[in-house]
């Protein structure tokens, strides 16, 4: 693919104000079956901050078929506007006129899912961030705000359900078995927020009252067969509404709030004004067919898109370059309320681990990017852990640095002084800024520059002064386009610990911001053992040259539980690499006895949360080992690994069992957080069980999988023999289809279990599951439950000495290319850090990249990540 307009750079540096902006737009949605006639009416009104006049008027579309277009009443011929694939311009006729256009759409076509879409009975809209564009003509920007009217019009068999944006100011029947309804959304806002759903769906009803006494009418609406699934979602977003209400003040302020559950989605939800529209797999829940993941899920998307009705709506983007703004914000505020519903320890170490496992090797790839980027070929690219999870680090540090009593001073601020407005992330700053009283300008960097940056940490004890000394010197890696970063403001929590593990200090935060440090500690009676980087209070890695007795010890004494668990993962990190190191030079694999001790303590402890021994008892990811190497080894990294669970699993499978023993429940289902931990740590329990092939723990986990009352336990099981070679794992897989082939959502998991085998035969059975009829390449749930399972959890597979799991994945991403460039782009990424690889799987991966980048009509999407890949 040549690089033509349609992949030219956008820039940051090249931002200017819109020239015309859009007071008020109605529009009209004749929706019939096979077309749908959208009529278009804005007041359109010069900017007055808008420099070098031009009387050009532009507004993007793409995919529509005009029919009409009328300008201050007049009907404009072919030679008074011009038109392309992208655009439509004409001359203004003053500084206030009205545009009125018609064009026709055909949303049954539509298998991007981008713009106005058909998904099951029902018709949608995904518009971040440039869908709007796709269903009728407009400065399709998210700095041009409006006020929007919609009238829907459909048949009343087939869509008796109309609703868009806002409130329902209108609704009736009409002739010819046709209905219609008229909403409005009193709120100035984006394009990228329009919503519209119009379909044979139910609804699940609720209420709430905010703290001034408005009564709130709450929807969630589902296809018929789901409306058993949605009381958690709804339990959900009452606690979320109560919880922005005291913890930042923000009351919800429309008379409706809708949800609409939609199985074919790109991502998991979106915040439309009003209107939410969410991947069904974040709304459908009921105790047989979700796993507690799953009701944590739900919780957290649920809230994440009730918070954005302020962090993002209200206050909105005023260009893509600051999407962070939002929604860095608002991860921040859905990771904060996940963890005041639940345990915030093992909150903290999920968020961790997908930042560590994902967003440190984005940043450490082709694809690295500041969470404010200044470059973007194409928007959907960048949607990325970058901008959504380190963005949300961002605002956590933030958070710490003022203090809860000033950070609420501060959000209190920002709300006030900008909302109805579009801004940037350096407004965000300012108020925190302005409320803390002090210069933040370095700490703009974490916006401005990519990379993870690196604290190498010293210490020294003298003994005579009682004096404790940490030395902290910092960098940041170059990353392309970025070389010879400044020195970061790192605020660094530490505790130190007695030899009885006591807190001396208890948790102090350093502020790193030099390239070299020292901090004292006086009247320090015994040389401590020095716990980093507690709460993982910044997104760094840390260098410490900790013995493994201390690794051990701080693994059992450590009093934050973030770092009990991150001294764990260091710890079978280092033997994990070791065993590897034993691979490649041809010696026996051994496990250092004192660490199989240890992990033999930790199943004795009683009065630990459950779900966090969980965690600590739960290996790093071959993946992450891999991110730690030089150069990736593949297979003795998956051979590492299950050597060393079997080693746990044999030499205490006494103790393993026992646990598992009593942590067996046969009381009644429920969702809380003591329920689901000690699910986490009975199912923890239960692979090493199987590991160890002993006959009485391979019945256990039979017995599981036959008799469990929740998906949980049934899909836990399901996993272990999925992964095993016990003469039942075939009967078991047909057993589970049987079961659920009519639950999509069920069968997603069914695809993913069968992806992360580590059977030598599973690259040739994924590729007979996607001739399965429960399948589908137009479904992104579909292509991410067993390709992109496949792709990025079974390494030892996808990455095939004969390359044939990069030709699969190059395949489905040529193919998808075609249907969903969004979906297509996100699959390519797997390959992006090729050169990480042994010179035999570097080239196989390249010719594949290359292939894709030579493809003919390749989308943009596609071609961004290709061609960085390959730079």
């Amino acid at each position: 693919m040549l690089q033509d307009e349609s992949t030219q750079t956008v820039y940051l540096k090249d931002y200017q104000p819109p020239q015309y902006l859009v007071e008020d737009i109605q529009l009209s949605f004749n929706i019939n079956d096979g077309h749908t006639v959208v009529e278009s009416s804005m007041q359109m009104v010069r900017n007055p901050q808008a420099e070098n006049l031009d009387k050009t008027v532009i507004l993007q579309g793409e995919a529509l078929e005009l029919t009409s277009l009328v300008v201050d009443g007049s009907d404009l011929s072919i030679n008074d506007y011009q038109l392309d694939d992208q655009a439509l311009s004409f001359q203004a006729p003053g500084e206030r006129f009205t545009v009125k256009t018609t064009s026709i759409i055909h949303p049954e076509e539509n298998t991007a899912l981008e713009g106005m879409y058909h998904s099951g009975r029902m018709y949608c809209t995904q518009c971040e961030a440039e869908g709007f564009r796709k269903i009728t003509w407009f400065p399709d920007r998210p700095d041009v705000m409006a006020v929007f009217t919609t009238r829907l019009e459909a048949d009343i068999t087939a869509c008796p359900v109309l609703l868009s944006n806002g409130n329902l100011l209108e609704s009736g029947e009409l002739d010819d078995g046709r209905h219609y309804a008229v909403w409005q959304d009193p709120f100035p806002k984006p394009s990228y927020l329009f919503a519209l759903v119009a379909g044979d769906l139910k609804a699940i009803k609720g209420s709430h009252t905010t703290p001034s006494g408005k009564q709130v009418e709450l929807n969630i609406f589902v296809e018929e067969e789901n409306v058993d699934k949605c009381d958690h979602a709804m339990r959900s977003l009452i606690n979320a509404m109560r919880w922005d209400e005291s913890s930042y003040g923000r009351e919800y302020d429309l008379d409706v709030y809708n949800i609409v559950a939609v199985n074919d989605f790109n991502m998991g939800a979106m915040e439309n004004k009003g209107l939410n529209i969410f991947n069904s797999k974040y709304v459908l829940a009921r105790q047989d067919t979700a796993t507690d993941r799953d009701f944590q899920g739900i919780e957290s998307v649920i809230a994440h898109e009730y918070f954005h009705n302020w962090t993002g709506n209200r206050i909105t983007c005023r260009d893509w370059f600051q999407l962070s703004l939002k929604e860095g914000f608002t991860v921040f505020r859905d990771q904060c309320f996940s963890a005041d519903m639940g345990s915030h320890d093992v909150k903290r170490i999920e968020d961790v681990r997908m930042l560590r496992t994902h967003q440190f090797a984005e940043d450490a790839g082709p694809m690295a990017h500041p969470v404010r980027p200044s470059s973007y070929m194409e928007i959907n690219n960048f949607y990325t852990l970058t901008v959504y999870e380190k963005g949300a680090e961002v605002v956590r540090m933030q958070s710490n640095l003022l203090g809860p009593k000033k950070f609420r001073q501060a959000t209190d601020l920002y709300f006030e002084r900008f909302d109805g407005q579009a801004v940037t992330t350096d407004d965000f700053v300012k108020c925190m800024q302005d409320v803390l009283g002090r210069d933040l300008s370095q700490f703009k960097h974490w916006y401005d520059y990519a990379g993870t940056p690196e604290l190498k940490v010293t210490s020294s004890y003298d003994a005579d002064q009682c004096r404790y000394t940490l030395s902290v010197k910092q960098a940041c890696p170059d990353t392309p386009g970025q070389n010879n970063k400044p020195p970061f403001y790192i605020p660094f929590a530490v505790g130190l610990l007695s030899s009885e593990g006591n807190d001396l200090i208890g948790t102090r935060m350093l502020e790193v911001t030099e390239k070299e440090q020292q901090f004292v500690f006086e009247n320090i009676a015994e040389e401590p053992c020095p716990s980093l980087l507690r709460g993982f209070s910044a997104p760094v890695t840390v260098k410490y040259d900790y013995s493994d007795a201390s690794l051990m010890f701080l693994m059992q004494k450590d009093t934050d539980g973030f770092s009990r668990w991150d001294a764990s993962q260091q710890l079978s990190q280092r033997i994990l690499l070791l065993l590897v190191k034993q691979q490649q030079s041809q010696q026996p694999m051994a496990v250092p006895i004192e660490y199989l001790s240890v992990v033999a303590s930790i199943l004795g402890e009683q009065d630990t949360d459950k779900a966090l021994l969980a965690e600590i008892l739960t290996l790093p990811s071959e993946s992450y080992i891999g991110d730690l190497m030089q150069q990736v080894d593949v297979d003795a990294i998956h051979q590492a690994r299950e050597y060393l669970r079997s080693e746990i699993a044999n030499n205490l499978d006494a103790e393993i069992f026992e646990l598992y023993k009593r942590l067996q429940d046969n009381g009644n289902f429920n969702i809380s957080s003591a329920a689901m931990a000690r699910r986490a740590l009975k199912n923890t329990l239960l692979g090493y069980l199987v590991k160890s092939q002993r006959q009485e723990s391979i019945d256990l986990c039979m017995q599981q999988y036959q008799e469990s009352d929740n998906m949980t336990d049934t899909l836990s099981a399901f996993v272990v023999i999925t992964d095993s070679d016990l003469p039942q794992r075939q009967s078991v897989i047909k057993d589970f289809e049987a079961k659920w082939h009519h639950d999509p959502l069920v069968m997603d998991k069914w695809f993913s279990a069968q992806a992360v085998s580590s059977g030598t035969d599973v690259l040739d059975n994924v590729k007979s599951l996607m001739k399965h009829p429960g399948f589908s390449m137009t479904n992104p749930n579909k292509v991410r439950s067993l390709i992109g399972a496949f792709c990025s959890a079974n390494p030892a597979n996808f990455h095939r000495l004969d390359g044939e799991g990069y030709k699969l994945l190059a395949d489905v991403v040529l193919e998808l290319d075609q249907l969903n460039a969004q979906v297509a782009a996100r699959m390519i990424r797997l390959m992006s850090r090729w050169r990480r690889y042994d010179k035999q799987r570097q080239a196989l991966m390249k010719q594949q990249l290359e292939r894709i980048v030579n493809a003919d009509n390749l989308s943009r999407d596609v071609f961004e990540i290709a061609s960085k890949s390959l730079a």
